[in-house]
């Protein structure tokens, strides 16, 4: 299989999935590669530029959409008993521009013991877990995906 084209969790019919991939967050950030899909068949995506894959998105393909799916791995879940202190957690782990997934009210991050002493320190809690990781992208990141308006009208194009 051959996949071209990327869509975003919720703008594809999921009766069109084929199938399914498992990839970790190293490898979600891609131009092109070459991956086994759940029932074993490979699938190359070549797209025109590297993108971000998050948890959902759609890989266009002859045959329908095979579905990403972020493989689980070895995270910290991250909560503190106000928003506050939540918040303050959050700065911290921005401040070292780590790749974090926010998910209301707790955090999760990859496994790092050295952090999760720090996350203690300022009177956070830490939960080791095995879980899909799907960060945010960052407003600087060049994964991030951009929403495009039909109405030109109201946002010319430069």
């Amino acid at each position: 299989m051959h996949a071209t084209q990327v869509l975003a969790p919720g703008c594809w019919d999921t009766g069109q999935e084929v199938d399914l991939v498992l990839i970790d967050y190293d490898h979600r950030f891609r131009r092109r590669i070459v991956l086994a899909t759940l029932s074993g068949t490979e699938i190359l995506i070549d797209l025109p530029q590297a993108v971000r894959l998050r948890d959902g998105d759609g890989l266009v393909v002859q045959a329908g959409i095979v579905r990403v799916c972020a493989q689980p791995e070895q995270l910290l879940e991250i909560h503190a008993h106000r928003a506050s202190e939540l918040i303050r957690i959050a700065w911290h782990l921005g401040n070292r521009h780590l790749p974090v997934q926010l998910l209301g009210d707790r955090i999760r991050i990859r496994t790092d013991h050295v952090i999760a002493e720090m996350i203690k320190g300022l009177g956070g809690h830490v939960d080791p877990i095995h879980a899909p990781f799907d960060p945010e992208a960052g407003a600087y990141s060049g994964g991030a995906r951009h929403h495009h308006h039909d109405d030109d009208e109201d946002h010319p194009h430069a």
